[in-house]
């Protein structure tokens, strides 16, 4: 006998597995030795009260054993001798992608700027080391794009598009764990999630794909109306392309605008890491000054606002994470999260950021070498390239970022030191308050009240604002066909993800990637 019951637990029951049966044994009224297994198919805490409750969804088997795995396989048939399809970018967009098409019937060729995630690795080491930023090759470029180091988180709003569920369970089928398919807010970690990359790009290999690392896409091969390949290090690669370079790739950008290829400018949302104790965020949280205690994870937050008709918001919060250097060229200083598995570091962090219009910008307040840069569909890129070599300048023109205590932001107060970071390159004191544009820093302060008085303790100098985080979300939109979701105006072309400025974070631009090798595989059936 198989069955499912809602149930709400202590911590303490919801993490041990003998006393969860016991306490499903009293509750239903069923023999505890009678139960073989349970699993947790959804799990979520409720904090909103003293006492910490956990809800959880479970399906318990009496004297009898489950009869398949808990999760959903894909099988991926060999596609070596099948129409090939470029895909431009490994990160979550373009590795979804190619494993669709897979799925399809069709071979991927993925082309990937940066390295593969073990090289990789080496160069990120080496920014806290040397100062420096090897432009192909840092926590936005290479394999498994900038969501690669950046906690795996993959909780996402977006319902609508595709299947989530189909995602999860492909990250588990190359070696996730499948708590992220229970849990309210899955994470897979910093530390695992190069392993799933590798292993995804093995499947890959294995079905008669390609991968190329160390090969940047410079040109798309467009002959009439339709693409039929691109330029990427000397060579062709012939076949229709999925643009899935993401939302650092600012030479993409240039070049499609170069081309005439319809782009727009997209709003974005900019401001700074914000970092505390993640013992005070566990407190706080959990309403108890011992924290979070030995059966609850390190606490997590979410705050939103509103100040002059904009959106004041918390975004990729990384409990028990690390604050790290996400730039990807010289003469800039960008911020970002990230957590381990455990969640285990000392310090919890989140971007604050304010919502940023293209109405907002002005072009002639950002001129730039580049003329294009000041032309209407790159306006906001120009802004957000204009505040991190801003920021560079602040750290001394080093990956040494500007910081102040949060409570002197508020206050516009010099903060004379600094509390420890989990920031390697190191932070120098500096008055955010008094050289980030008005227009965000007065919203930050506002948003910043609001979120103290919704949260006791947690506008607190204890906490340090780092500068800045800007890579929330892409600054242009490449236009594409609702329906197909190709470019409006150029067959062939199938701009994906985060890059083309149609997702959001790793489990939307898997979802897109899916969409795309769809709509993809449907052209092509048209075409022959």
């Amino acid at each position: 006998m198989v069955n499912e019951y809602q149930i709400r637990v202590q911590p303490h029951v919801a993490a041990n597995e003998q006393a969860l049966r016991s306490y499903l044994a009293d509750e239903y009224g069923f023999d505890v030795r009678t139960v073989t297994a349970v699993r947790i198919l959804r799990r979520s805490i409720d904090a909103r009260q003293r006492t910490i409750f956990v809800n959880l969804k479970v399906r318990v088997y009496i004297n009898e054993q489950p009869q398949q795995d808990e999760f959903v396989r894909t099988e991926y048939p060999d596609v070596s001798s099948r129409p090939q399809v470029i895909v431009v970018g490994a990160g979550p967009s373009g590795l979804f992608a190619a494993l669709r098409l897979i799925e399809l019937g069709l071979r991927p060729i993925v082309l990937e700027r940066g390295k593969d995630v073990h090289e990789r690795k080496k160069d990120l080491a080496q920014i806290a080391k040397t100062q420096q930023v090897d432009g192909e090759s840092n926590y936005c470029f290479g394999e498994g794009g900038a969501g690669a180091y950046s906690d795996g988180k993959l909780y996402t709003r977006s319902k609508k598009r595709g299947s989530i569920e189909k995602i999860l369970n492909v990250f588990c089928q190359h070696g996730a764990s499948t708590n992220i398919l229970a849990d309210a807010h899955p994470h897979i970690g910093t530390d695992k999630l190069p392993r799933v990359i590798e292993n995804m790009r093995n499947t890959i290999l294995r079905s008669g794909g390609e991968v190329h690392f160390q090969t940047k896409m410079t040109q798309l091969i467009i002959k009439g109306d339709c693409v039929i390949g691109c330029l990427a290090a000397d060579q062709e690669f012939l076949g229709p392309v999925i643009l899935a370079t993401g939302h650092s790739a600012r030479d993409v950008y240039r070049y499609l605008a170069e081309a005439k290829i319809d782009i727009e400018a997209k709003g974005i949302a900019v401001g700074v890491r914000l970092e505390h104790p993640s013992e005070l965020i566990d407190q706080i949280q959990y309403h108890n000054r011992q924290g979070r205690g030995k059966y609850l994870p390190a606490a997590e937050y979410s705050f939103v606002t509103q100040v002059d008709g904009r959106g004041v918001y918390s975004f990729c919060m990384c409990p028990g994470g690390f604050v790290i250097p996400a730039a990807t060229d010289k003469e800039q200083i960008v911020v970002n999260g990230m957590s381990p598995s455990n969640r285990g570091g000392q310090w919890s962090n989140s971007g604050m950021v304010v919502e940023i219009r293209p109405e907002d910008i002005n072009p002639a307040d950002y001129p730039s070498p580049s003329h294009s840069l000041t032309s209407s569909p790159l306006r906001v890129l120009a802004f957000q390239e204009q505040l991190e070599r801003d920021c560079w300048q602040q750290g001394n023109r080093r990956q040494t970022a500007p910081a102040q205590r949060m409570a002197d932001f508020v206050n516009n107060r010099l903060s004379y030191d600094l509390p420890k970071s989990s920031y390697a390159p190191g932070l120098i004191s500096s008055p955010l308050h008094f050289w980030l544009p008005k227009f965000i820093s007065h919203r930050l302060q506002e948003g910043f009240k609001a979120f103290g008085r919704m949260s006791h303790g947690f506008l607190t100098n204890e906490a340090t604002m780092i500068g800045v985080e800007t890579r929330t979300s892409s600054p242009v939109r490449i236009l594409r066909d609702g329906e197909t979701l190709m470019h409006v105006r150029i067959q062939g072309l199938f701009p994906c993800g985060e890059g083309a400025g149609y997702a959001g974070g790793i489990v939307s631009a898997g979802v897109d990637g899916e969409r795309c090798a769809d709509m993809c595989a449907q052209w092509l059936s048209q075409c022959s």
